[in-house]
């Protein structure tokens, strides 16, 4: 009888010492890893978060077709915004590429979302027009320098130069600048980002 008690005692007490490792060894690892150093690589975005978003001013701009537009119009959708010269050399086709495969791969959410090409001179317009001839879809606006420097101004582009400035930057339905997405980003990241926050808008 004596030792059926002694063999349940260290049983429990086996059970009890596993119970407490349970607990006690993630909480161990975790203390290490932060005293090493160790930091999370990704907070679950690809893009860099602009923290606080912040609402992008209205402005008068002009469409390729030189109509007036104002850039609160871009309301009510989530929009992807390019900049770059009229001379859209390869890497800006690239990065107009790269968002209209991202829009068009959200499916049956395309129509909540749209793509607005920023010209920053009229320096090429004309040679642009058969550039773009397979982009019927993307809206494409310019504007008077004051209006652009201070557009550019709102999005951080100061001393930008060249490849630099060839970010795609993403706007919610308000029209608050909430990502920054840099040259050379993994496309199939910025899709998945984007349809998160489609999916997390439309259960709102």
């Amino acid at each position: 009888m004596q030792s059926n008690k002694a063999a349940q005692t260290k049983t429990n007490r086996r059970i009890l010492i596993l119970v407490l490792l349970v607990f006690a060894v993630p909480a161990v690892v975790a203390v290490l890893m932060y005293l090493s150093g160790w930091r999370p690589s990704s907070t679950g975005n690809y893009g860099e978060l602009i923290q606080p978003a912040r609402l992008i001013e209205d402005r008068a701009m002009l469409t390729f077709d030189g109509k007036p537009v104002r850039f609160n119009e871009l309301h009510g959708k989530w929009t992807m915004v390019y900049f770059d010269s009229a001379a859209c050399p390869e890497e800006c086709m690239k990065q107009l590429y790269f968002m209209r495969q991202i829009h068009i791969a959200q499916g049956k959410d395309q129509d909540r979302v749209q793509r607005v090409f920023i010209l920053t001179d009229a320096v090429a317009v004309n040679g642009l027009k058969a550039k773009l001839a397979d982009y019927p879809d993307m809206l494409v606006w310019m504007g008077a320098q004051p209006e652009l420097q201070k557009l550019t101004h709102e999005f951080e582009m100061d001393g930008q130069a060249g490849a630099d400035r060839r970010n795609i930057y993403l706007l919610d339905p308000q029209g608050n600048l909430m990502m920054r997405y840099l040259p050379g980003i993994d496309p199939a990241g910025m899709r998945k980002d984007l349809a998160r926050l489609l999916k997390y808008s439309s259960e709102k």
